[in-house]
């Protein structure tokens, strides 16, 4: 079979071929994609043979992950062709490419079970292993590693980071058609494949990912609207999507960029309150804005009281595990039975969990069980699969009832939904879905949702289930980022300790003509909702922190964009803000997690506010920056990405998990993207790998 395969390649190699046409390619691919997809919702059943290592060989593996839009291209070539460093991996028939044996010494892939590696061997560095291990999710046998990867060092996790840098570095080589000597060495039916996958990369990708289109927000005149009123937010979202398309080498979609999710994706240090009776701490400071030295820049950040792990009361919590046929690739569910076994392994003996999946109909997978019984709560997990049709309203009201059952008075209740948002059968609209989850909040039983997966993810689905189910949601693209949103995070994302949080900020009409809100768009409120307790708003976890970023143009300022209104200044301005050194004053309006009336937090921004940038501003401002600049607003045109990353290095400070060097990395790859506007040379691609490294 191989000689025949390597033959008719030849013979197609010394054809002339068809004149390349990538227009043809690309519809020719979105048809594809299309049928796929509608075959894959036709099935009511289970997909696949009931082994879950069922690949029949490496080849036909390599090839249906994108064919079958199951992983990205780039991540597979980059694992085949990175430098030789000591692991030996041949192609085998019985197990996915991202297994690994126990002894690490090699493991046998073959096109014939228990054959020799033949010419297809090729040996890689441990970064492979990591790679296909880690960032797409460890397979079932692999449970062990898992499990010491929840209690890892800061200096092991930074070592893992540093892995997949190697892997980005590989895969920009390919797509700039740079083969490494390995690949170049290896057998003509290894080129073959990663020839096939480097030119699947050209083809633009189609993606059927749904995010609530919005524009950004603009400068409002202080004479006219003096009050910008919004909710808080701390969803991570965004910031892990754009990382996943950055390092695909794509551009991501201007509509998945919330600004707002990029500034508190990151830790900062603030200062926080001293006790829970006052849940949080302003802190304040004003800059002058490194876009544009006409502008200042008030940047409040608000950090949440964190409650002791001896302190934090019980959890109830319902795992509702979406196993339709779209969640079949290994970056979707494999990634997410894995994450959940590292929840668990955070939680307390004494903590409840359930298990509610969805497919075509849902169904009841572990019944309320202490965590004390942890083997068999990572038993059921372990067990599912995917296939079908997803019913996601049906499954969301079996999760509250067993939530509801199982309710811990005093403790957390919550609902942990994990899916892609592919919802196609059922109760769907997003309207129905927000009326579910804004009912059942009233009895004390909060949403979050973990997104998986790019192709057919739903981002406006999730955003409206979280933000009316006083949950948070995050997107979780590598089981690094699932070690961080719930093992390093864990009591963030469970721990509520203020609901229903608005903030309002008043600027002074004596001191600053203008202001824009940066980000936060989708999170926009009127100013009669401030003290409307009626009115839903964010939540926030213990040791939260919320940033809010506001650009001004002082009184005065060439920046000015509108003159003075001579006649239709109101009444109520004539005299505000006269003889005072105010700038702005900041409102906090937040509930207890059970309570039902507001309370308020205020503090005025003056001038002795001005300059003290520590290194958590300075880096939070380049994220803003970043963001901004992806969005593709005019704002930040003029400020380059290398700009960009000096200020985010001039913030650095204590970066003990690595989020904040990834971020330099990840400033270098958007810059150097088709599609991104900037100022400077992009510079070669050598220069770009130096970078990085």
């Amino acid at each position: 079979m191989a000689d025949l395969f390597e033959t008719e390649l030849n013979k197609l190699g010394r054809g002339p071929g068809a004149k390349p046409d990538a227009a043809a390619k690309a519809r020719a691919l979105a048809l594809a994609v299309v049928a796929f997809d509608d075959e894959q919702k036709k099935s009511a059943g289970t997909q696949g043979s009931e082994n879950r290592r069922r690949y029949t060989n490496a080849l036909k593996h390599l090839w249906s992950l994108p064919m079958n839009k199951k992983y990205l291209a780039a991540s597979v070539a980059a694992a085949l062709v990175l430098p030789a460093a000591g692991l030996t991996i041949h192609l085998m028939s019985d197990r996915p490419a991202y297994y690994m044996a126990a002894d690490r010494g090699g493991v046998s892939f073959d096109n014939t079970p228990g054959g020799t590696a033949g010419d297809v061997a090729m040996k890689v560095s441990p970064t492979t292993d990591y790679l296909y291990r880690n960032d797409i999710g460890v397979p079932e046998a692999n449970h062990m590693e898992t499990d010491i990867l929840a209690q890892e060092t800061s200096a092991q996790f930074r070592e893992r980071m540093a892995a997949v840098d190697l892997a980005v570095i590989e895969s920009l080589r390919l797509s700039s058609g740079q083969m490494s000597g390995d690949v170049r060495e290896a057998s003509p039916r290894l080129q073959a494949i990663a020839m096939e996958q480097t030119a699947m990369e050209q083809i633009p990708s189609v993606s059927r990912a749904r995010f609530a289109a919005g524009s950004a927000n603009t400068f409002h005149d202080v004479a006219v609207e003096p009050v910008s009123t919004f909710s808080a937010d701390v969803d991570t979202t965004s910031y892990s999507y754009a990382r996943r398309e950055i390092l695909a080498g794509r551009h991501p979609d201007a509509d998945s960029v919330r600004v707002e999710e990029m500034l508190n994706y990151f830790p900062y240090d603030l200062a926080g309150p001293e006790s829970r009776e006052t849940p949080f701490k302003p802190n304040v400071t004003v800059m002058t804005t490194p876009w544009n030295k006409d502008t200042k820049l008030v940047h409040v950040g608000i950090k949440g009281f964190d409650v002791p792990v001896a302190a934090q009361a019980p959890s109830n919590l319902v795992f509702l595990i979406d196993v339709s046929g779209s969640m079949e690739s290994a970056d979707k569910l494999p990634l997410l039975k894995t994450s959940f076994r590292m929840l668990v392994n955070k939680l307390k003996p004494e903590d409840t969990v359930s298990i509610v999946t969805y497919a075509g109909t849902s169904g009841v997978a572990l019944e309320p069980t202490k965590v004390a019984d942890k083997e068999r709560i990572l038993s059921v997990i372990d067990g599912l699969e995917a296939g079908g049709s997803t019913a996601g309203a049906d499954g969301l009201a079996e999760a509250y009832r067993l939530a509801e059952r199982s309710f811990v008075k005093d403790g957390v209740n919550r609902i942990m939904l994990a899916t892609d948002g592919d919802f196609n059968i059922g109760p769907s609209s997003d309207e129905e879905m927000k009326k579910l989850v804004e009912t059942k909040r009233k009895s004390g039983v909060f949403l979050s949702v973990l997104g998986f997966g790019s192709d057919f993810y739903n981002d406006a689905l999730m955003q409206t289930l979280a933000q009316n189910g006083n949950g948070v949601a995050a997107y979780i693209d590598t089981l690094s980022e699932a070690q961080k949103a719930l093992v390093q995070e864990a009591s963030a994302s469970l721990f509520t300790i203020a609901k229903d949080v608005k903030l309002q900020v008043e600027f002074n009409p004596d001191k600053v003509s203008e202001y824009r809100l940066i980000g936060y768009e989708t999170r926009a409120l009127e100013q009669k909702d401030f003290n409307n307790d009626k009115v839903d708003a964010g939540e926030i976890g213990s040791g939260h922190t919320v940033t809010a970023i506001y650009e001004i143009v002082p009184k005065g300022s060439h920046a000015r964009s509108v003159d003075d209104l001579r006649y239709s200044k109101p009444e109520t301005l004539k005299e505000a803000g006269t003889g005072s050194d105010e700038l702005a004053f900041v409102k906090i309006r937040y509930k207890e997690p059970d309570g039902g009336t507001s309370k308020l937090i205020s503090v005025p921004v003056t001038a002795a506010d001005a300059d003290r940038l520590s290194f958590d501003v300075k880096f939070s401002v380049a994220v803003a920056a970043f963001g901004q600049k992806l969005k593709g607003e005019a704002y930040v045109a003029d400020f380059s990405w290398s700009a960009v990353r000096s200020l985010a290095e001039e913030g650095l400070g204590d970066d003990p998990f690595g989020y904040r060097a990834e971020f330099l990395k990840l400033v270098d790859v958007a810059g150097s993207l088709p599609g991104v506007t900037h100022t400077e040379a992009p510079g070669n691609m050598d220069d770009r790998i130096r970078t990085l490294r």
